[in-house]
């Protein structure tokens, strides 16, 4: 399966917003739709987190201190799973992650790709 790759991030004032994508790089269109995938995020000195999950049929599930701020999608036209971040706080600053998961599964499977920045200052 191809590399991952994060991009979108940046320096955000709080309450702003951010528009994280992830590629992988010569993903055929059955196998985009057949995975799931997971949005993670690490901040300095924590542990990575898992913030946001697509699964291939649209289920989505989130992190409680993300509900109702980020949204995780899927755009199919580009083959690129999308975590649309809104109303940011100091505290979802880190480097974040894409990584596809086992169906049906907070199970990692692969690795995720080189992650990128987001900070969100106060």
């Amino acid at each position: 399966q191809g590399q991952l790759r994060e991009s979108g991030g940046g320096l955000v004032q709080a309450g702003g917003s951010l528009r994280l994508s992830c590629t992988a790089s010569g993903i055929i269109t059955s196998t985009f739709w057949a995975t799931d995938m997971g949005w993670y995020r690490q901040a300095p000195g924590n542990q990575r987190e898992l913030v946001a999950r697509l699964t291939s049929s649209g289920t989505t599930d989130y992190a409680d201190s993300v509900k109702g701020r980020f949204t995780i999608s899927r755009d199919n036209a580009r083959k690129t799973w999308v975590l649309q971040m809104n109303s940011l706080k100091p505290e979802d600053t880190g480097v974040y992650y894409c990584n596809r998961l086992r169906p049906n599964s907070i199970d990692t499977l692969g690795s995720p790709g080189q992650g990128t920045q987001v900070t969100v200052s106060s």
